[in-house]
């Protein structure tokens, strides 16, 4: 495969590809979802939720952490998940920009 061509594009283009791309996995799509219907989780609750095995659900949240789409807390011996509400501004900002020249202008 190629060099990466990311110094070709913007910052910005570069952090939301990021977050795109952690997204980009089914499972992540539903640990998203699930952390959106409760307060805060532990891992273990989390491996219930998905048809997953736990190492597999555990890489999965590394790269949701390691994109910042989450936040994850040591509490005890769990560690606790929750989405990371800076992160999703970004997407509530990139989305509403879309939206809005979608109703100002379409082909």
């Amino acid at each position: 495969m190629g060099t990466s061509k990311t110094a070709s594009f913007s910052e910005k283009q570069n952090e939301l590809a990021i977050l795109f791309k952690a997204l980009s996995h089914p499972a992540r799509v539903a640990i998203i979802e699930y952390l959106l219907t409760v307060d805060t989780c532990i891992c273990g609750d989390i491996v219930n939720e998905l048809p997953l095995a736990q190492p597999t659900v555990s890489q999965h949240l590394k790269e949701l952490k390691n994109a910042g789409i989450i936040k994850g807390n040591i509490e005890g011996t769990a560690i606790c998940y929750c989405l990371n509400p800076e992160t999703l501004k970004k997407f509530e900002e990139y989305f509403f920009a879309i939206t809005k020249k979608l109703k100002e202008k379409c082909c």
